[in-house]
């Protein structure tokens, strides 16, 4: 792999015009294509084999006019007041004749009229899905009541979702990123060079990403993560190999040379570490739910470009960079060498491993305690940005019925003829309604030819609550217990709850499959059984304390405040298993450059300890700065509106900080050296078995031995 690498990398140094020339076309190319092709982003949710997904199937066959997207209008009077019919019929005259609306349900006919008479619900049924309304659509119904004056009138329901708006927040954390490059580098160019290389990468990928979506469904969350992800590892991976090869220059190789060994060396590890990103993500499909199957096919795709970048367009541009890829004082020979704090830290970490090691896990176990309270949903509307019109109507909604009124639920009924269907139906609601945690259930309405009835169900909770998703699960389990029929409870708070006992039931199984096939990885990569091992326990340490973290905040709104949570409450449901998968790849990628440097000093006959220090040595700089950059590309999302990215962005800046910081430049170094010799263990049956891909670069020493292969193309 390293000669193989080492190969490309001179073939891009040498031919760095037209490489540069591939890959500027390649952007030019998927700008192209995403501008040509740019598909709507989505949140519809299709969760096969759910009772959820049963009841959508059945009520888009059997009940075509009642499967659209719902509209919620608010209606409330002054203080002290009550709604006058009169004043609300035009009101709902004007929803009515909104383009794509079917029907507006009058609230005094429908008596969803609060008990004082002071707010009124109007129920707006559109004949296409939320995806499919126009902005027209949309702007119209946001209207409807703008020139109504005496009652305040709020707009809600799931034809408001709204894709994150990305580009503005977020610049921050490239910002902060840009000027850590500078500091680590000491040269602009540097800087600038390895941030361009990032941010082609981020271009293509996300380009790419776009012209798919005219294809394939993306939910408005897929855009933000993969931009994510692709912006923080595109600058790390472009830091690791510009740092390996200033180290070559400063040794005296000439730039062709040092630009082979640097993509050879630091790019295997780039290449595997990507490799663990890339595993770690695309085994999401495990858990079956589609929209996170190609969540994470879709961010996979963004880190695979941005390796690529790394080992073709890097070495290109630091062609044209010349010498000023150096901070000033090396290019004129004025800069003394000197041991970093690296080294010092690793004869620190090594000379007192058992005591370091003792409280590290201490502390990580004690910020993961509040992770046994983790409760998972989907965001409902309460939780959207304060001000929004989704929000007020929710907290209006509220105000005048009880938070049930936002958590409704629908059950379908189904049966081969219309007096079953009478019949059983309303058996179906009087049960609803005997069962705990249930405020109402209205009357069948059924489809024109009587086989199918809908009955509205009314929680007396919010729809995030633990006591409505206990209603849920009693409600389904007494319906059950009805012959002749087919009963399936759905509805928004229904399907987050299906989607979190999903994604429950799927995690063992992504656990094993992403962390087998890693350590399976990592054991090529080193060689060693111990190590992939350490490297698994280690992950298990920073996702346990994150988790704790986060859960403590945006659960239980300790310190939310200073994060802008204004609504703490479950975690969205699929932030564990996304955040497992991420986490996993980026804590591989630490492992990758730290530990293969240790192996790659060891294997050259340094002993185990000083291979550890010198390990650290090398690289606790490099991956300090590429976790500082990490965790601020990752905390710009922090800033956003949205509450799903919002929460994803902190966990995965806060996991790198941890994982970083106290498990791969801590707790590793302290347990290589107590391990010693034995951490590069490895049977000989096995180490005959397994394929040997070269990480540390030891059959590019050989090759380079060769006078053939001294040769230097000139520059």
């Amino acid at each position: 792999m390293a000669t193989l690498l080492y190969r490309l990398g001179r073939f891009s140094f040498r031919n760095r015009g037209r490489v540069v020339a591939v890959w500027v076309l390649l952007l030019a190319l998927m700008g192209a294509g995403a501008a040509l092709f740019l598909g709507p982003s989505s949140d519809k949710f299709s969760m096969p084999g759910t009772e959820s997904q049963r009841a959508l199937d059945a009520l888009a066959r059997d009940f075509p006019q009642a499967s659209g997207a719902t509209g919620t209008i608010v209606i409330a009077a002054p203080e002290g007041a009550k709604l006058d019919p009169a004043a609300v019929a035009p009101v709902v005259k004007e929803a009515a004749s909104v383009p794509g609306v079917v029907a507006a349900v009058d609230p005094f006919q429908a008596r969803s009229v609060s008990p004082d008479g002071r707010y009124a619900l109007i129920t707006v049924q559109f004949s296409g899905t939320a995806e499919d309304l126009s902005d027209e659509s949309r702007d119209a119904y946001l209207k409807v009541g703008d020139g109504v004056t005496g009652m305040r009138i709020e707009h809600g329901g799931d034809v408001l979702r709204a894709a994150p708006e990305v580009g503005g927040s977020e610049a921050i954390g490239v910002l902060i990123a840009a000027v850590v490059l500078i500091i680590t580098l000491g040269s602009l160019v540097a800087a600038g060079m390895t941030l361009l290389n990032a941010l082609v990468g981020v271009g293509v990928g996300m380009g790419g990403l776009y012209a798919l979506s005219g294809v394939v469904e993306l939910t408005s969350v897929t855009p933000v993560l993969a931009l994510m992800l692709g912006l923080a590892v595109g600058i790390d991976y472009s830091l690791f190999i510009t740092s390996r090869y200033r180290q070559f220059l400063t040794e005296g190789l000439d730039r062709e040379e040092a630009a082979g060994r640097a993509t050879g060396t630091a790019g295997s590890a780039v290449v595997f570490a990507g490799a663990t990103v890339v595993i770690a993500l695309a085994g999401l499909f495990v858990a079956g739910i589609p929209f996170l199957t190609v969540m994470g096919l879709a961010a996979a795709g963004t880190v695979a470009v941005a390796v690529l970048v790394a080992i073709t367009l890097l070495p290109a541009i630091l062609a044209f960079a010349g010498e000023k890829v150096l901070p000033r004082r090396q290019r004129t020979g004025e800069a003394v060498a000197k041991e970093g704090f690296g080294y010092t830290w690793g004869r620190f970490v090594t000379k007192l491993g058992i005591p370091i090691l003792l409280v590290g896990i201490a502390g990580l176990g004690a910020l993961a305690l509040p992770a046994q309270d983790l409760r998972l949903a989907l965001p409902d509307t309460g939780s959207a940005a304060p001000g929004s019109p989704a929000r007020d109507a929710y907290d209006l909604t509220s105000e005048g019925f009880g938070e049930g009124f936002n958590s409704r639920l629908i059950a379908v009924v189904t049966t081969k003829d219309a007096a079953t269907t009478t019949a059983l139906a309303g058996q179906a609601a009087q049960m609803i309604m005997q069962v705990p945690g249930v405020l109402a259930a209205t009357p069948p309405q059924p489809n024109a030819d009587g086989t199918t009835a809908l009955v509205a169900i009314i929680p007396k909770n919010g729809p995030t609550s633990a006591e409505t998703e206990q209603a849920v699960h009693d409600i389904r389990a007494k319906l059950a217990t009805i012959s002749g029929a087919e009963i399936a409870v759905t509805g928004a708070t229904a399907l987050g709850i299906d989607v979190s006992d999903k994604l429950g039931e799927a995690m063992p199984t992504y656990l094993l499959l992403v962390v087998g096939l890693s350590v399976l990885l990592l054991m090529l990569v080193f060689r060693s059984i111990l190590v992939p091992i350490k490297a698994a326990l280690g992950f298990l340490l920073t996702v346990g304390s994150t988790f704790g973290i986060t859960v403590a905040i945006f659960q239980e709104g300790h310190l939310a405040d200073l994060l802008g949570v204004e609504q703490p409450g479950p975690l969205v449901s699929f932030l564990p298993i996304l955040l497992i998968g991420i986490l996993f790849g980026l804590a591989m990628d630490y492992e990758v450059f730290l530990v293969s440097r240790m192996r790659e000093d060891f294997v050259h006959g340094d002993t185990p300890r000083q291979a550890t220090i010198n390990g650290m040595g090398h690289n606790a700089r490099v991956v300090t700065a590429a976790a500082l950059i990490m965790t601020s590309v990752f905390g710009g999302f922090v800033f956003m509106d949205d509450p799903i990215i919002k929460s994803m962005g902190f966990a995965l800046a806060i996991g790198v900080l941890i994982d970083a910081f106290v498990v791969r430049m801590t707790l590793v170094p302290a347990v290589m050296s107590m391990l010693g010799r034995a951490a590069w263990w490895l049977p000989r049956w096995l180490d005959k078995i397994l394929p040997d891909l070269d990480v540390e670069g030891e059959k590019l020493r050989h090759h380079l031995a060769k006078p053939v292969e001294r040769e230097v193309t000139p520059v």
